[in-house]
């Protein structure tokens, strides 16, 4: 049986307009998009994205980057995605814009890894976790502990210790774009209410935030996602309104 034809969704007019959305934060709408297309599980519509923004720059008008912006442009992808998406970027990625293993890394997440004691990691991590969950962190970190098991609580602590609050290459707020961008395509109200406001304790406004939501609402309506009603029971979409703000 051949492979499916999936239509395109990052088309040139499409990624145009979420570039020049004026709300968006500056050069967020390449990451941003990324992400979203990785959740939809569109990993082959990366390399449009990366492209594009090689070719385009990353800000809002037409202005060919130069190797520094290209290499900031590229570990910011890199940083904001994970295993299928990531192997589409690198197909795409030109060697001078890879960092290698046992190379120089931007994140020196290896050294946090063997070097510097967990426990400092961790710390790390809860301020990053209070920092977005404000008054209810104590309550939201709870829950998961006595979810049934441990290692909800667990897995929670590392990745905040680990991944979320080593903002070497994104800053908490676009930390929080990349949350917002993993989650809408969900259909996950409960985490994204959280993570709306936690954006704006990241140092997003509220403008910023609503944007966000807003292109990647349209990413992924341009993918086939709809909103799901009595007359839609079933089938792909939010089977209520995306939480805002």
């Amino acid at each position: 049986m051949s492979p499916i034809s999936l239509p395109a969704i990052a088309t040139p007019a499409l990624l145009s307009s979420i570039r020049a959305h004026p709300q968006l934060p500056l050069q967020t709408w390449y990451f941003i998009t990324g992400v979203t297309l990785s959740v939809l599980n569109r990993p082959d519509e990366i390399p449009k994205v990366f492209q594009y923004a090689l070719e385009k720059g990353a800000g809002r008008t037409d202005t060919k980057p130069e190797h520094e912006e290209r290499l900031e442009i590229a570990r910011k992808m890199r940083e904001a995605l994970c295993i299928n998406a990531l192997l589409a970027l690198k197909g795409a990625t030109p060697p001078a814009l890879l960092d290698e293993p046992l190379g120089y890394s931007p994140t020196a997440r290896p050294v946090e890894v063997y070097d510097i004691p967990p426990s400092q990691i961790l710390h790390r991590g809860q301020t990053f976790f209070d920092k977005i969950y404000g008054k209810v962190s104590k309550r939201v970190m709870g829950q998961m502990d006595r979810s049934g098991t441990e290692d909800l609580g667990i897995t929670a602590r590392l990745m905040y210790g680990y991944v979320l609050s080593n903002t070497s290459v994104l800053t908490p707020a676009e930390t929080s774009f990349v949350l917002l961008a993993g989650l809408i395509p969900q259909d996950v109200n409960p985490q994204l209410k959280g993570h709306l406001k936690g954006a704006t304790n990241n140092g997003a406004t509220v403008e910023e935030v609503r944007a966000v939501r807003e292109i990647v609402i349209r990413i992924c309506e341009a993918s086939g996602m709809r909103s799901l009603g009595d007359s839609v029971p079933g089938g792909w979409g939010w089977r209520s309104d995306v939480a805002k703000l």
